[in-house]
């Protein structure tokens, strides 16, 4: 016997175990099937569980276990990323802590530290994964860093160096001067400040008195100007061009230049030009062939290449030199207020610098190509589509890729430095070695580079990688290419787009046939959840407090294709009692010994309420099936819902009360037969949702053995017939005991009253149904007698059903004059409220200026009062008063 209540506490360990220590997660247990195959993204080996990752989890570990179900061999490869920033961070702190640091202890012994505690704590997101309920073949884990997928990094960074699209170069890069690396855009984060913007006049060279005017952000950095832009068709400047200015403070001239990237309309109209500290600065300097002045060191602090006063000096503490000595020139002309966006580390926590420095580079424009026309041949597509037109933006407009770390922790660059500099870039020491002996013609000293690759290069070979490659595996011929990526739309440029280059460029083809991209999970004001705003939702205390179902449905149910979960906590509660709910459902058709019957077929079934829930069965899992197929997980979710809820406990389980208590063996044994059967394919619509509840109800409804739900056949072959007119019959049932319960709720009807129902105007189909089911009308509605045909008495409630007219005497029952002032002064209040709102949102002056939020709210709250004014106008028309809509 089920116990009374569902306790996910005390199954989802328990039934997790049993999963993966019976191998169901594993590949290759289907060699005759057709793959399917996913690669997670790689969480950082230093993360814990937040909600983007339940989300994302979640809906690949719907569409695995949709897939495994239906009979394909899956594989959903599991795997960490190193994190490299990131990991770093966590060690050095534990050397801070301890009185240590990374530089005292040497590169060696550190790196040591780190993998000890990569070994210790670095399983912490695994293991929440596994909470949530991941059906990930465990046994083929894998980590950017391990021996195989570092020989994957190797062997691609030296072919991609020898085809010269991986070379050295000087650039802008984000300069983290606190931690002393470049870093991704990805790890910037821009942060608007209240700054000031400071009007500097430049004197024009050989005319005296005669200045251009620029307007900066960062006076500090025109110590390094080597130009001043104007714009070709400024009729102001276009007599300057080709001209000089003195530079302030430093003495240097240096030219006004004619280029489109000067804007007329933004402050003066000219712009200073620091093509060694800005990033559109170093594009105009490219075209111009300007020098490249740097004048800041790896700290941040001023360098020898600026005048002595300013040197060593802190790049904040500089600006407030450098405007003191330009006001005391009397060439500081204005400073105004202004509020403008600053890059920070989202690590360090400290400003970027854009730094000129050498790097290492991939010829990004060159791989993008391929991966471009992959897209445009429908080798990849989108899912939702729209995000092609991202990648195709991004992928059009790349600009080399800065593939070179100042960490320890990482993918080590294999190059060797020889004593007069050239360079070695081999997989391995010895072979740099040799490659040098050969050049030489005798032994010499090679130094390794330093520098470590960036994260992202070896999270970009993660779908060939991990399978394998370069060796030539089983598993790379078998599930290389992958099916789909479920990922955010924020790294399809850092991530998914850089797959698809190297997935080409060394696989030859595309690394996975769909991208599915979801959307961000915020908070249920729409507001993006922040520590420091206190709204953030922590995936495991909910798990915790309602079961990882609960939650996987929560995220499950709401992620419509383009569209940000707006999640609520009072949402997971309500899933939870969905699973109680179904728990419930289970423990009535228990108590009724419906139990499943091998020789059952529903093609069989006489009751009409059985070929209806069957019809109705089958057509939900012909949906479900659909919606899965094209990624629509809200209304695959939806409907498996509305048909659990709804459609078998709500109606058919009270339907089916006297059947299953009657007299007649023959419609109870079908019945027993048809509940169980129903509620069996409910337990599989619902598995990839909700795991844990429905198999623990699965194997506890019959004997099992060691059979898993979770490897049991999708429904959808069985001979399951949707016959058509047992399902209008109860469709019209439904509606009309739905329609006199909602009637009778709208005014105020005592739960606990029988009333009489009239027919009026029923065609003979209808009289007949009516005459099948009345039992059940007169159970279902709290109707005393039903009679067909007959007059409309005065202060009756009258109700339209298709054909028919319902009419259902209230004298005696209700006051019916209250009951229409009560309805009465309701609309008038609803009414005001209505018409405010209408006022406010009419009003130009609040859409232009209240926060798009207040606005949004504003208007659901509008269509919220318009339909519950429609509701009131309804009731009072049954009663003869209002409009009668």
């Amino acid at each position: 016997m089920l116990p009374k209540t569902y306790r996910p506490d005390e199954v989802e360990a328990r039934l997790y175990a049993r999963w993966e220590e019976s191998g169901a997660f594993a590949c290759g247990r289907r060699p005759d099937a057709d793959p399917f195959c996913m690669v997670i993204p790689p969480p950082n080996v230093t993360g814990s569980l937040h909600m983007g990752h339940a989300l994302n989890n979640t809906l690949q570990d719907v569409l695995i276990r949709f897939q495994r179900m239906r009979g394909r061999d899956c594989l959903w490869q599991p795997g960490t990323d190193h994190a490299g920033i990131a990991t770093q961070m966590v060690v050095e702190r534990q050397l801070e802590a301890e009185g240590k640091s990374r530089v005292g202890l040497g590169r060696d012994a550190f790196l040591e530290r780190v993998w000890t505690w990569k070994a210790e704590s670095g399983g912490t997101i695994t293991r929440q994964l596994r909470r949530l309920g991941a059906s990930c073949d465990w046994s083929r884990e894998r980590f950017t860093m391990d021996e195989g997928l570092s020989q994957a990094v190797r062997k691609v960074f030296v072919e991609l160096h020898r085809a010269g699209l991986i070379y050295r170069d000087k650039r802008l890069v984000n300069w983290d001067p606190k931690l002393h690396t470049a870093i991704s855009d990805l790890e910037v984060e821009p942060r608007e400040v209240k700054g000031h913007l400071w009007h500097i006049r430049y004197p024009i060279d050989g005319r005296p008195g005669e200045f251009i005017t620029v307007a900066t952000t960062r006076p500090e950095t025109m110590l390094g100007d080597t130009a001043v832009a104007v714009h070709p068709d400024d009729e102001r400047y276009k007599h300057l061009v080709g001209c000089f200015v003195d530079l302030p403070l430093v003495g240097r001239k240096i030219p006004i230049v004619a280029d489109a990237y000067a804007d007329p309309e933004q402050g003066s109209g000219a712009v200073k030009i620091t093509p060694a500290h800005d990033f559109n600065d170093f594009e105009v300097g490219r075209r111009h062939d300007l020098a490249r002045i740097n004048i800041l060191d790896a700290d941040a602090k001023l360098n020898d290449a600026v005048p002595e006063p300013y040197r060593g000096l802190d790049r904040y503490v500089a600006r407030d030199k450098v405007l003191a000595d330009l006001e005391a020139l009397g060439l500081l002309a204005a400073t105004e207020d202004h509020v403008h966006k600053v890059p920070y580390g989202d690590r360090s926590g400290v400003v970027i610098e854009p730094w000129l420095t050498d790097q290492w580079y991939v010829d990004a424009a060159r791989l993008a190509a391929p991966a471009i026309a992959a897209v445009e041949r429908g080798e990849t597509r989108f899912v939702p589509q729209q995000w092609e037109k991202t990648y195709f933006e991004w992928m059009r407009n790349i600009q080399p890729w800065c593939v070179s770390r100042q960490l320890w922790w990482g993918h080590r660059i294999p190059a060797w430095y020889a004593p007069d500099g050239k360079i070695f870039v081999a997989p391995t020491e010895a072979e740099a070695l040799a490659d040098a002996e050969a050049h030489y013609g005798e032994k010499v000293a090679l130094a390794q580079d330093s520098d470590v690759l960036d994260t992202w290069f070896s999270s970009a070979l993660w779908p060939f990688s991990t399978l394998g490659w370069p060796d030539r595996t089983v598993e790379l011929a078998r599930y290389y290419p992958t099916d789909v990526l479920v990922t955010g739309f924020d790294i399809i440029f850092f991530w998914v787009a850089r797959m698809m280059m190297m997935g080409l460029h060394f696989m030859g083809e595309v690394p996975f046939r769909t991208v599915y991209i979801h959307a961000l999970v915020r908070d249920e004001k729409g507001q993006k959840m922040s520590k420091s705003k206190g709204n953030v939702l922590d995936p495991l205390s909910l798990v915790d407090r309602f079961g990882a179902d609960a939650l996987r449905f929560t995220l499950a149910a709401m992620a419509a294709p383009g569209r940000d979960v707006k999640l609520a906590e009072s949402r997971v509660e309500g899933y939870r009692n969905f699973a109680t709910k179904l728990w419930n459902a289970a423990r009535f058709a228990e108590m009724n010994d419906c139990r499943l019957k091998a020789d059952f077929r529903p093609d069989m079934c006489t009751e009409v309420v059985n070929r209806w829930i069957l019809g109705a069965l089958s057509d939900t899992a012909a949906s479900v099936t659909a919606m899965l197929e094209s990624f629509r997980f809200d209304e695959a979710a939806g409907q498996v819902y509305h048909f659990a809820w709804n459609v078998y406990c709500d109606w058919y389980l009270e339907f089916i009360k006297p059947l299953l208590l009657g007299d007649d063996k023959t419609a109870r044994d079908e019945t027993r037969a048809a509940c169980a059967f129903v509620l069996e394919k409910i337990l599989h619509l619902l598995h990839p949702f909700m795991p844990f509840v429905t198999e623990e109800l699965w194997q506890r409804l019959d004997a099992r053995g060691d059979k898993l739900l979770m490897l049991a056949v999708w429904p959808g072959d069985e001979a399951i017939p949707a016959e058509r007119a047992a399902m209008a019959e109860m469709d019209w049932l439904v509606r009309l005991i739905s329609a006199l319960r909602t009637a009778r709720a709208e005014i105020n009807v005592p739960a606990a009253a029988r009333v009489e129902l009239r027919v009026l105007d029923a065609n003979a189909e209808n009289r007949r149904r009516l005459d099948r089911h009345a039992e059940a009308v007169r159970r279902l509605a709290r109707v005393e007698t039903i009679v067909a045909g007959g007059a409309v008495p005065q202060g009756a409630m009258q109700i339209v059903h298709d054909e028919a007219t319902l009419v259902v005497p209230l004298a005696g029952v209700i006051d019916l004059d209250q009951e229409r002032a009560r309805l009465q002064r309701e609309k008038e209040k609803v009414a005001q409220n209505h018409g405010r709102l209408a006022a406010k949102l009419e009003r130009g002056d609040f859409v232009a200026k209240a926060p798009a939020e207040v606005v949004a709210e504003s208007r659901e709250r509008l269509a919220e009062a318009a339909a519950v004014l429609a509701k009131l106008d309804v009731a009072l028309g049954r009663l003869g008063g209002g409009t009668g809509r």
